[in-house]
């Protein structure tokens, strides 16, 4: 299957079980591996045929800046059921981090992969 990859996208939410992590937003990484069937959007060069990746960027910034999850499992299968919402993606691979976590770490998160059920 072929892959559509949105690489270290940025946003800031609520994210976090700790007191100052509930009231400060702090900035996630994101990464996006949607497995997407591209052959029709590479013979035809239309939109339509493919994955609106800017239009899907937008709303899962719209997600991820609105929430106030306590844990980055939960944000990351929130944007994975985002992303299968589309009809063309089959599979979807979400890598959320959360840089300076831990101290003496640049980043920790998750990683997870979903598939259209």
């Amino acid at each position: 299957m072929d892959r559509i990859l949105i690489s270290d996208l940025l946003a800031r939410c609520i994210l976090g079980v700790g007191e100052e992590e509930r009231r400060e937003r702090q900035e996630v990484v994101i990464n996006l591996a949607l497995a997407v069937d591209l052959r029709p959007a590479g013979e035809s060069d239309r939109l339509e045929d493919s994955v609106d990746y800017r239009a899907l960027k937008k709303q899962v910034l719209a997600l991820v800046e609105g929430s106030q999850y306590h844990l980055v499992e939960k944000l990351a299968e929130e944007i994975a059921r985002l992303c299968l919402q589309h009809p063309a993606v089959a599979q979807v691979e979400v890598r959320v981090e959360k840089p300076s976590a831990l101290r003496f770490a640049r980043s920790v998160g998750v990683q997870i992969t979903r598939k259209r059920s």
